[in-house]
């Protein structure tokens, strides 16, 4: 199976759960981690800009990686998806 199928399956599968478990709008945490450098933690940083996010950043041991934790309210299944799907445009992005 190709890699864009999985990824299709696997936000169709997110979708369906969410969908089921939560009554929204909602609070959301995402997570992610991406090579330290300032412009790429500056784009998913600007990816949530004016929602009222609480971002919380901390850099990896060494100081190769930084994961951001983001807490936000989210209206919807579907916008959760698309913030994911934004992200996965930043170079270097892993998605938890």
């Amino acid at each position: 199976m190709s890699d864009k199928k999985d990824k299709e399956a696997f936000y169709q599968r997110l979708k369906e759960e969410l969908a089921n478990s939560t009554l929204w709008p909602a609070k959301y945490l995402y997570k992610f981690i991406v090579p330290t450098q300032e412009d790429k933690v500056k784009k998913i940083e600007n990816i949530f800009d004016n929602m009222g996010a609480v971002i919380e950043t901390k850099k990896s041991s060494n100081g190769n990686y930084t994961s951001l934790s983001i807490t936000v309210t989210m209206k919807n299944p579907d916008a959760v998806i698309e913030k994911y799907h934004q992200a996965a445009e930043v170079e270097g992005v892993i998605s938890l």
